[in-house]
């Protein structure tokens, strides 16, 4: 109840974040994205929320390619399968990444390994366009095989919102009794609507101190003690007024 109540108080601030946030969403084109991909035509498809930055871009040129051969489902499991090879399979990982194997050589073996798997068109022309650009990319940057997780986390993210979905973290330092996880994730249907899927995940933050910490989409709501404490001493630090 208490984890609720916190969730409560704050409504008027939630909502004037979310109703702000709307006029923020517009559709996102394929724009950085390989011109090999389709641009959706016909009935004009649109992704649910706006995504900025390059990961962004890929991850909303590829739902809307995806989306438009109503294989949204397909492709976000085997964009997933993808990013966990690459953190399972060393070898897999280092080809990839290996800037001294001609980029031929690497576009061919990418091909035939992800027609073998069986991986729709979509994801098949998306990887193999991409990937090896991708990772390019990444490795100017520290060599880090990070960019194809986000893209993958993105599309994720743009999937859910299209079903409807909505992932919360609830961030708290002991795990919420299920009763007061029911009504805080009835407090969050009232928030975000009736329409919408709540999927809550529980984590515990003992940096937090106490209270909760909410985020949800790209949105924060910190009701943590940690942070009301801060907010106190930098109140308690003012000079007095005399």
């Amino acid at each position: 109840m208490a984890a609720a109540r916190h969730l409560r108080s704050g409504l008027p601030l939630i909502r004037a974040h979310l109703a702000a946030s709307e006029s923020a969403v517009v559709a996102q084109g394929s724009r950085g994205f390989s011109s090999q991909v389709a641009k959706p035509t016909g009935k004009q498809v649109k992704v649910p929320e706006a995504l900025y930055g390059g990961t962004g871009n890929y991850a909303s040129a590829l739902f809307l390619t995806a989306a438009k051969a109503n294989a949204l489902d397909k492709v976000e499991s085997e964009i997933n399968t993808v990013v966990e090879a690459s953190k399972k399979s060393p070898l897999f990982s280092q080809f990839i990444k290996d800037l001294s194997v001609p980029k031929e050589t690497r576009v061919k073996a990418i091909t035939e390994i992800f027609a073998e798997a069986g991986f729709s068109d979509v994801t098949k022309n998306f990887l193999v366009s991409n990937f090896v650009l991708v990772y390019e990319a990444v490795l100017a940057d520290n060599g880090r095989l990070k960019y194809i997780e986000r893209i993958a986390e993105r599309f994720v993210d743009l999937t859910r919102a299209h079903k409807g979905e909505v992932k919360v973290v609830v961030r708290t330092v002991i795990p919420l009794p299920e009763k007061e996880e029911k009504e805080l994730k009835e407090t969050l249907q009232d928030i975000l609507g009736k329409n919408k899927t709540i999927l809550v995940e529980q984590k515990i933050d003992y940096s937090i101190m106490g209270g909760l910490v909410i985020e949800f989409g790209q949105k924060v709501f910190d009701m943590s003690i940690k942070t009301r404490a801060k907010q106190m001493e930098a109140f308690l630090r003012q000079p007095l007024e005399i």
